[in-house]
């Protein structure tokens, strides 16, 4: 709940809420306006990327889908700044939106962050930054008026905290690289502590003209509260801040230009790449991780130093414990993947796995889940295994992830056998737990019939080998969705990862559904809207849970739909059912703002 009241009443009609405003009229005007910065910059006209910046840090619409983002959508939502405010509730966004609009971000005062610390790898702690409600709206304005610009200036091997890039991009990017057999040394490179280190003079000179740097310059210098003691910040630009991963990769770029790489348009085989590299270095960016890769130890060695004039410019160093140097064949580990070179009967081949400190986490998180379960039913085991089960795979298999998709199998295989013992030590194994909680696999992925089922609902525990290897595409050269001439490669683009992140049973309704929410006729691939399954036919009212009565849609439209037609009400026929799903389109696809 917020904490606080606002003295100035509402001056929006009480008919208009927030639910029903017309949220996808504000998106496209938003996405525009960004188009329109991408383009003027592409361009070269300066004039035009400052004047369509200022329209946006002044826009209605982009304080409207800020304020949504930062209350509604991001996880952190919940989470007070310093002021220990939140906007949980439709009112209390409608009356956040009232204040904030007639206030103007070049006179805004940021207050200091809230610092907290969470746990690293390594044990240390990582210090992160929370600011207030109001500063994390703002810097979500002056991110949408600025990130179009910068996706123009930004280095093609860039891919951590940038739209329509992931790290599968990286790692691909590295294995094209390395795959032709000539950039064999790698420089492994890490920066210690970036976020809280980056010179803030730099940044700001960086952004120079940008009608918004006053406000960033206020964020940087803002300072920050721990344990109740206010601590100035002359350096850095607070890890948690909605603005400082931008910033950051503002200030990181560079380097390809320091190393002299460069590239030319050419028509490979492999599709994955429009531009080969002309030079014997390549690179790879992900946040604050680095790898170069290079034909030669000695050149390899050599970075560090080459690195010197681009660090101390910045405000950062390397970090001794994470920079090395290797072979290709030693392999190395980058973002959950160990990337190596091995030897074999036809020569030698590149492959990327999963890496064993990753697989070692997963299995030790699951092993601990379990412990904490002792004493509960199998549906719970079923219930806390299956979305590990489901994102670690996701994750993996775009790469060479067969036997570790086995070896996992097996571990699970390891301790829920401990967990069935434990639950009902007095009863045989063969005779009668084995029988009671193994089954056949009703989904029809496979003929296996040792399926951990639970005897009450029926559920099923998924296997991590049933999981298809897919190769993931490439993102090509500079190529972003800010660009409005590749809106039919970012759709594409979008299915294929929905696809990815989505289980079997959800991508079947929404091949079913043509990928289209029933309700609205709306795409479902986007994922800016949290995705849920309706029954056409309630449960209550005698529905099944097949996939001929199952929908997946937008958990808006479900609300609206069952607000108009409550779940346990009448029976809805065919013409309220097509009243409602009308009137949930006008709701949402309104074109007026």
């Amino acid at each position: 709940m917020r904490n606080t009241s606002y003295k100035k009443k509402s001056t929006v009609p009480s008919t208009i809420k927030w639910e029903t405003m017309n949220w996808k009229g504000i998106a496209r005007y938003v996405e525009r306006l960004q188009q329109r910065i991408y383009r003027a910059e592409s361009q070269g006209n300066k004039r035009k990327v400052r004047n369509l910046q200022r329209l946006a840090l002044r826009s209605r619409a982009v304080l409207l889908n800020s304020i949504k983002r930062v209350t509604q959508t991001n996880k952190g939502k919940k989470t007070a700044g310093v002021d220990g405010e939140t906007a949980l509730t439709p009112k209390e966004r409608m009356e956040l939106f009232q204040e904030m609009k007639e206030m103007d971000i070049r006179y805004h005062k940021p207050k200091p962050s809230h610092r907290i610390y969470i746990k690293k790898k390594n044990g240390k702690l990582r210090p992160l930054s929370i600011p207030t409600i109001k500063d994390r709206i703002y810097q979500t304005i002056a991110k949408t008026a600025l990130e179009p610009q910068w996706e123009v200036r930004f280095e093609p091997t860039t891919y951590g905290f940038r739209p329509g890039r992931s790290c599968h991009d990286a790692v691909m990017r590295i294995y094209n690289s390395c795959s032709g057999g000539k950039k064999q040394w790698i420089f492994e490179g890490d920066f210690k502590g970036c976020f809280d280190n980056l010179n803030q003079s730099y940044i700001l000179e960086k952004i120079k003209g940008f009608p918004g740097t006053e406000a960033i310059k206020g964020w940087l210098r803002s300072g920050y509260v721990d344990n109740g003691v206010y601590e100035p910040t002359e350096e850095g630009c607070g890890q948690g801040n909605a603005i400082s991963p931008l910033l950051a990769n503002i200030a990181l770029t560079g380097m390809e230009e320091l190393l002299g790489i460069r590239y030319r348009i050419a028509r490979c085989r492999n599709r994955n790449t429009s531009h080969s590299n002309l030079t014997k270095t390549s690179l790879v960016f992900y946040a604050d991780d680095f790898v170069i890769m290079c034909e030669s130890k000695e050149e390899a060695m050599s970075m560090r130093e080459k690195l010197r004039p681009y660090l101390k410019e910045r405000g950062i160093e390397l970090s001794e414990e994470k920079t090395k140097v290797s072979h290709i064949s030693e392999g190395f580990d980058f973002l959950g993947f160990t990337i190596r070179r091995f030897q074999c009967q036809q020569g030698s081949k590149l492959l990327v796995r999963p890496s064993k400190e990753s697989v070692k986490k997963l299995k030790r998180k699951m092993s601990e889940e379990l412990r904490q379960l002792h004493g509960s039913n199998v549906d719970a085991v079923i219930g806390k295994l299956t979305p590990m089960i489901t994102g670690a795979a996701n994750y993996w298999k775009p790469m060479n992830a067969k036997k570790t998709f086995s070896e996992i199998d097996n571990h699970i295989w390891n301790i829920t056998y401990r967990f069935l013992k434990r639950l009902h030590p007095n009863k045989g194994w063969r005779k009668w737990t084995s029988k009671r909680y193994y089954k056949p696999d009703r989904t029809g992925q496979s003929k296996d019939k040792w399926i951990l089922t639970s005897p009450v609902t029926g559920n099923q525990l998924k296997k991590m080998s049933w999981t298809e290897i897919r190769r993931h595409e490439l993102v090509a050269y500079k190529n972003s969705p800010y660009d409005k001439e590749l809106k039919e490669y970012y759709q594409n683009r979008e299915q294929k990862t929905f696809e990815r992140n989505t289980i079997g049973s959800r991508q079947k309704l929404a091949k079913m559904q043509s990928y289209k929410c029933p309700l609205c006729g709306e795409s479902i691939i986007k994922m800016d809207e949290q995705l849920i399954l309706k029954h056409k036919i309630p449960v209550c009212h005698g529905g099944t849970e097949e996939y001929r009565n199952l929908q997946l849609v937008h958990l808006l439209c479900k609300r609206i739909y069952y607000y108009r037609l409550p779940q346990k009400g009448k029976l809805a026929d065919k013409e309220e059912i097509k009243s409602v799903c009308q009137e949930i389109r006008r709701m949402k696809l309104s074109e007026s703002i």
